[in-house]
């Protein structure tokens, strides 16, 4: 039998989910068949994933129509619409939710975008989702903004599954993993249980490359041959030492005394989940955002393009992700010499990922007027 290297993630106690989510692949049972075939133990989703669905189809005209003629708005339309796919694909995953007890067979649906500076408003629409929802195998995602970051804990403290979005910062990371356990504090306090509060926080990975990169080519243009040859050594390498340095802080938290205590009580580990691990530059392997990333207590979520290339070719070290610790707090040391600011980067990252994801969430809602408007009057 040939080998799936998919299927090998799982004994390094990895799982892969998947960031596509559309009504083709629920009803052509595509879905089902990563699940089955692949280990595909999870979905994610934002509005640029539901962008792409529904603007680019029109296998949603028929329930546009439908919600349209109840006078529905293009927003209430296009949270139907999302709300029916994540919770068919929940379904779809439940039984992988119960065989793992509850730690992985998770969708997650996203807050909108334009809530990112809004703590009260991603509370209430966190709340709304989760109960319109319905089910223990849904999370709901918040950005790690500075007013994510409350909302975060006041969630979890409610027992709502929460995923945290477009982490960058090794630092923000650190709030977040703060926020979790903040609230599963609050929790206990509140005598309430803790077993089944899941909890993944969503680190991004390739895109921290290609605004590396192209500050290291900005700064080699002006460099002499000796110190161009050095900017150039150091492309391609800041993603990767940037999670590493971030799941070795990922594996002292949650071995510390404070995560011990809630430990006792059912709690369980803030799994790292990376994030954006298509290669965006086709100078690097298809594979370079998931081989050194490969470590327990980890979920690597895949585009269909990687989880294809993956399992053509993937080579699965269960160890990856502990090693060259060194070599990757080397490579920022070097970074910071060269004159490139991780702040800055994470930062100005975090700011377009909310940007890009309102952008999406915008186009979306006009492309459903639209359409609501052609197939009301058709």
């Amino acid at each position: 039998m040939i080998s799936n290297p998919l299927r090998e993630l799982e004994r390094c106690g990895q799982s892969v989910w998947t960031d596509v989510l559309n009504r083709h692949m629920l009803d052509s049972g595509t879905l089902a068949r990563y699940v089955n075939e692949d280990g595909i133990s999870g979905v994610t989703a934002n509005p640029t994933i539901f962008e792409k669905a529904i603007v680019g189809t029109h296998d949603y005209d028929h329930t546009i129509r439908d919600y349209a003629a109840r006078g529905c708005t293009p927003a209430q339309i296009y949270e139907a619409l999302a709300i029916a796919d994540v919770g068919a694909a929940a379904d779809l995953l439940r039984p992988v939710y119960d065989a793992s007890d509850g730690t992985d067979g998770f969708v997650s649906i996203e807050v909108s975008p334009d809530l990112a500076h809004d703590t009260p408003g991603t509370i209430a629409e966190a709340r709304r989702f989760w109960s319109e929802l319905g089910r223990p195998n849904i999370m709901i995602k918040v950005p790690a903004t500075p007013a994510g970051l409350p909302a975060i804990a006041q969630l979890i403290a409610e027992g709502i599954n929460v995923n945290i979005t477009l982490i960058f910062a090794v630092a923000v990371h650190e709030q977040v993993m703060d926020a979790y356990l903040s609230g599963l504090e609050r929790r206990l306090a509140q005598q309430q249980p803790i077993e089944r509060v899941a909890s993944v926080a969503s680190f991004f990975v390739s895109r921290v490359d290609t605004l590396v990169d192209a500050l290291l080519d900005e700064k080699g243009k002006d460099a002499d041959e000796p110190m161009r040859r050095h900017l150039q050594s150091l492309k391609g390498k800041a993603a990767i030492a940037n999670a590493k340095i971030a799941y070795a802080n990922f594996e002292q938290v949650f071995a510390s005394s404070r995560f011990t205590a809630v430990a006792k009580r059912g709690a369980r580990v803030q799994r790292p989940l990376w994030a954006s691990t298509s290669t965006k530059n086709p100078a690097y392997a298809d594979t370079l955002y998931v081989t050194p990333l490969i470590g327990p207590h980890t979920v690597n979520t895949m585009t269909l393009e990687t989880i294809e290339a993956f399992r053509d070719h993937g080579v699965v070290d269960c160890g990856a992700l502990r090693q060259g610790m060194t070599e990757a707090r080397q490579v920022m040391a070097d970074l910071q010499s060269a004159g490139i600011d991780m702040t800055a980067v994470t930062d100005q990252l975090t700011r377009e990922g909310v940007e890009k994801f309102s952008k999406s969430l915008h186009a979306l809602l006009d492309t459903i007027a639209e359409r609501r408007g052609a197939l009301v009057g058709a």
